[in-house]
């Protein structure tokens, strides 16, 4: 493993709990690309729902699920249930409320992902939820346990540019079903599979106010959250007149100022859809994620999908943020 970079769980003044989310490369022998969430603790728990179209099955015969039935059957009977949509959830039968709950959101999860990025991905997702912390390490290919905080993570084998990856499945934690409320499993499940879907268009080291903001445009997407509810740091900072001095630096995604960061990615790609459209918010996130971009990549990458230069872009959208802040 080369980076576990982490983040801490925040809450604000109000006692508003924060996701706090952040791809990681994990350089293991497999190379597998992470994207960890961070939850605090004490979400309200969540209740299972039945599912139209559900079946549930004590082996797969889908090849997309024997690795992760061979990583699970150490640590007990597996069930796999197949939602409406061909998506797949595992769990050990300790776990079937919080996989029964997966399952329910799942097509919804996956058709509003698809709605945005397009149907170019599988479409037919795999949700593992784990029994305890062994396990859902070794269902990430971590060499080791995870810090408690964290909530869930998304896994892909190793691939070349241009192809379709392989190997992709979400994982939730042993706690996450008593941890997250129904709310924050919808957006955290949401902002996963929104990863997943962009996993083959997207480079390691890519910009992560572009990775991040997207991924959680995605979750709160159509759900009726509003400004303050999704940034309410970066509001505050706002109506203080404190406003963004420019796009948040990756360095920014770890740290104390990491609320802050994911909050203002958010507001980077809310704007863009307000501004231009979803449909150039799409180009961008593309033409950003193919590569490690400096300033100057930026700067031309913003030219050939916005038509606007950096400079005027980071303008507008402080604009913007203040406007919502008046």
């Amino acid at each position: 493993m080369n980076d576990w970079r982490r983040a801490l769980s925040w809450c604000s003044a109000r006692g508003r709990a924060h996701f706090l989310l952040t791809v990681l490369t994990v350089a293991l022998l497999t190379g597998a690309c992470c994207a960890l969430v961070l939850l605090p603790r004490g979400a309200g728990a969540d209740t299972a729902r039945p599912v139209a179209g559900e079946v549930v099955g004590s082996r797969s015969t889908d090849p997309r699920v024997a690795e992760v039935e061979r990583i699970m059957a150490p640590f007990g009977a597996v069930e796999v249930r197949t939602a409406a949509g061909g998506g797949l959830v595992l769990a050990h039968p300790g776990q079937a409320e919080a996989a029964a709950t997966l399952a329910a959101e799942l097509p919804a999860a996956t058709a509003a992902v698809t709605d945005l990025w397009g149907p170019d991905w599988s479409r037919e997702a795999v949700v593992v939820a784990a029994a305890n912390p062994s396990e859902f390490a070794a269902l990430l290919r971590a060499p080791d346990l995870l810090p408690a905080e964290v909530a869930a993570a998304s896994v892909a084998d190793p691939f070349r540019p241009g192809t379709r990856p392989t190997g992709q499945r979400v994982v939730f934690a042993p706690d996450a079903g008593t941890r997250l409320s129904p709310a924050e499993l919808r957006t955290l499940l949401r902002h996963e599979l929104t990863h997943v879907a962009a996993r083959a268009q997207t480079v390691d080291g890519a910009p992560q106010w572009m990775l991040e903001g997207f991924a959680e445009y995605a979750a709160h997407r159509g759900l009726g959250s509003s400004f303050a509810a999704i940034a309410p740091t970066v509001l505050a900072a706002a109506q203080r007149g404190d406003l963004p001095a420019d796009l948040p630096a990756d360095a920014a995604f770890t740290g104390a100022g990491a609320v802050l960061a994911y909050e203002q990615a958010w507001t980077v790609s809310a704007f863009v859809a307000d501004r231009y459209g979803e449909d150039r918010l799409v180009r961008l996130y593309r033409a950003v994620a193919a590569g490690r971009l400096d300033t100057a990549g930026e700067d031309r990458v913003l030219r050939e999908v916005l038509g606007t230069d950096r400079t005027a872009f980071v303008a507008r959208w402080r604009e913007w943020v203040a406007d919502r802040a008046r």
